[in-house]
């Protein structure tokens, strides 16, 4: 009997593709969603450092399938040191698949076959699969070969980083959505004293966001001084 995650459980439900600051990436935003909806291309690799929004990108696509009323099924291969390898048996009747930090398994020769398989079952469904990586393939430990060359199949995207001034709309978009305000003189001092990457600055902006109501105060540079001890 094949196991399977609460599918949806795992989605981050403000990850969607309208709040997603493309930058650079605009391109491969537009091809996400055209396979989201079931009108693109069929195979995505994903690869870039961390906090360019990969994970972002694929929870998205789930939630974009998911309002058009395809099936979806995500799952980090980062978690799955201790799960059976038959957890991905029967995944290719989901309309679109999307697995996250596939280089995770990188030497775990079980779990390289059965995502190799997936892969193929996938293909002959018609089904549409979405992988994220921190690295191309061909750099990565994998021990079989042929899992690098299903890696490849589709198409392969570099996510680019942010520039300044793109971060600072993430940051602002991001606390309009938890109801609070960052001046850009604000948002400027951050990114100068902390670190630039986005997930780091939304775990930070969440505590800020918390001193902010329990103290009354607004998100200025002298309060934020006093909240990080800066």
């Amino acid at each position: 009997m094949s196991q399977q995650l609460p599918l949806g459980l795992q989605l981050r439900a403000a990850a969607r593709f309208a709040n997603f600051i493309a930058g650079p990436n605009r391109e491969l935003l537009e091809q996400l969603q055209h396979s989201a909806d079931g009108k693109g291309e069929p195979f995505f690799l994903l690869w870039g450092s961390v906090g360019t929004g990969k994970t972002h990108l694929l929870h998205a696509s789930c939630h974009q399938a998911t309002a058009v009323a395809r099936e979806v099924a995500y799952l980090s291969l980062r978690d799955v040191a201790d799960m059976p390898t038959q957890l991905l048996e029967g995944w290719e009747r989901y309309a679109l698949v999307c697995l996250d930090d596939v280089d995770a398994i990188a030497g775990q020769r079980d779990w390289e076959e059965a995502l190799f398989h997936l892969y193929n079952r996938i293909r002959e469904q018609g089904g549409v699969l979405i992988v994220s990586s921190s690295a191309l393939p061909a750099s990565v430990p994998f021990c079989l070969p042929d899992l690098v060359s299903r890696l490849g199949w589709g198409l392969v995207y570099q996510l680019q980083s942010l520039n300044d001034e793109q971060r600072l709309e993430a940051l602002q978009q991001r606390a309009q959505q938890r109801g609070c305000e960052i001046p850009d003189e604000t948002g400027r001092y951050l990114l100068r004293r902390l670190p630039r990457d986005m997930p780091a600055l939304f775990d930070l902006l969440e505590r800020l966001d918390e001193a902010s109501l329990a103290a009354q105060r607004r998100l200025t540079v002298p309060f934020v001084k006093s909240v990080l001890g800066l």
